[in-house]
């Protein structure tokens, strides 16, 4: 069907500019060359209308996206055109069957390269605009838009090199049994690469983290946020400003906690205050509540709450809870939340209860 149309396409490229070529009829070679002239400045003109027309139709919508489309797409119209102005020219000409099938061959396969780019300039836009528009949930995001790009580009390429080998009439066979060998040595020389790149392949497509995101390592306790997510590796900059690298399949097989996952990133964070026996616990519940209330680095929503969790051997115990705009401030609001109850409490006469051994001597020994 393909042939075909380009066949048709050929013929009234030929067509059009038939009067002109004839006027050079038994001198082939001055005919041709006169046809790919021709095929220069009937190929601008056409271009040029075709973009004005592309134009036209993309100023009455308000996306970005035909209007880029439309861009990239003025290139490959005026190749395909001069492709196949050559490819006439060359016909026109001649020559040999040898040579002017090897430049014919050679135009065509000139004409697949800048279709591949086209298509692969096409994807990335593509891609770009729908990782963009999409939410969290979707497979295509920021993050996994390198995956997809990359992917679509090896299809793209592999599509180009297959119609190539037909052009030029290469069995393939061969070459695929040679790939399939070839991927199995490498298979077993890199498996412990290839473990990694699958699981980046599948972290960057379920998308369990982003960069940016604080995770805790369930098996090791290492706690970090996510600073670069690649197909081999996760990096993590630690609270101690030290750069963590681990290889993808052991988070692929680990249990992470993603503190910055959920509806949103707030984190909620817990005090555990113990009063005395004897204390007045309604007291000490108002002074608790008023200083998580008035500590800018608590959030107003959700509203902190207090709980009392338990009668203690020694304390009855109780535990704020309060939420932070995001999990890097959770050591910063504790000390600041710690120092400001043990100060208001010392002021209240509160105590808090601490573990005391008193020792008794019943006599002293006689010297």
């Amino acid at each position: 069907m393909i042939k075909t149309e380009n066949t048709t396409l050929v013929a009234n490229f030929a067509e059009l500019i038939a009067p002109i070529t004839a006027l050079f009829k038994g001198q082939p070679i001055l005919q041709g060359s006169v046809f790919i002239l021709l095929t220069f400045i009937l190929a601008s003109i056409l271009t040029w209308l075709i973009a004005k027309l592309l134009k036209a139709l993309t100023s009455r919508t308000n996306t970005y996206l035909d209007d880029r489309l439309a861009s990239i797409a003025k290139g490959p119209i005026y190749y395909s055109l001069m492709v196949i102005g050559f490819s006439t020219g060359i016909k026109l000409m001649n020559l040999s069957d040898e040579v002017t099938d090897l430049w014919v061959l050679g135009f065509k396969t000139f004409g697949v390269v800048i279709w591949m780019i086209f298509f692969i300039r096409v994807s990335k836009v593509v891609l770009k605009q729908l990782a963009w528009l999409g939410d969290r949930h979707q497979l295509i995001q920021p993050q996994t838009l390198p995956l997809f790009d990359n992917l679509s580009r090896v299809l793209i390429v592999i599509v180009a090199l297959y119609i190539g080998f037909q052009i030029w009439n290469i069995n393939m066979t061969a070459w695929l049994a040679s790939a399939g060998v070839l991927g199995i040595a490498i298979g077993f020389a890199a498996k412990d690469n290839l473990a990694n790149l699958f699981s980046g392949v599948f972290i960057l497509a379920d998308a369990p983290y982003k960069i940016g995101d604080y995770i805790v390592l369930d098996a090791t306790g290492m706690r970090g946020k996510v600073t670069q997510i690649g197909l081999r590796s996760t990096r993590l900059i630690t609270r101690d400003d030290v750069e963590v690298t681990i290889p993808n399949s052991i988070m692929g097989n680990s249990q992470v906690i993603n503190q910055s996952g959920g509806p949103h990133p707030k984190f909620r964070i817990r005090v555990k205050v113990g009063v005395a026996y004897g204390s007045d616990i309604d007291h000490a519940r108002q002074i608790l509540i008023g200083i998580a209330k008035t500590e800018s680095l608590v959030c107003e929503t959700p509203e902190p709450r207090l709980r009392l969790r338990e009668f203690g051997a020694s304390s009855v115990d109780f535990e704020l809870l309060a939420w932070v705009e995001e999990p890097e401030l959770r050591g910063r609001a504790l000390d600041v939340l710690y120092t400001t109850i043990y100060n208001r409490f010392k002021d209240e006469n509160i105590e808090i209860p601490y573990s005391k051994q008193d020792v008794y001597i019943k006599e002293l020994p006689n010297k």
